[in-house]
């Protein structure tokens, strides 16, 4: 089992597709480091050698930003955010869409389950 940023790849898997569970690498990146070391598409996980992990090692600590790094740097940019008190940190802070979604109806995800309004009924007719 390769273990590349922290992450132990899965060995049955193709070789691109398992470096997308490091997060920060997805299909583009995952298929530009296998172009760049020139591994075929193919190749799966346990077929690598100990000399293609250290170079898929090296290639993702040199160029990219991943796992710990990367959610510390995303949490500190929220955390800016919501400091300087502009609409988007005020909207993080409330828990509510940030890309202007609308919330009336859907937005469940980010807003949770629904909650009752006491004292508000349907009126009959």
């Amino acid at each position: 089992m390769a273990r590349i940023a922290g992450v132990n790849l899965p060995d049955k898997k193709r070789v691109e597709f398992a470096l997308r569970y490091i997060y920060g690498i997805g299909p583009s990146r995952s298929g530009a480091i296998c172009r760049e070391l020139g591994i075929p598409e193919e190749k799966r996980v346990f077929e690598l050698t100990d000399d293609e992990v250290l170079k898929i090692r090296e290639v993702i600590d040199r160029d990219y930003q991943v796992e710990g790094d990367l959610r510390r740097t995303v949490s500190m940019s929220i955390k800016r955010l919501m400091d300087l008190g502009c609409y988007r940190g005020f909207r993080h802070r409330k828990g509510l869409p940030v890309h202007g979604q609308r919330t009336h109806t859907n937005a469940r995800t980010r807003k949770g389950k629904a909650r009752a309004i006491p004292g508000k009924k349907k009126v009959t007719k």
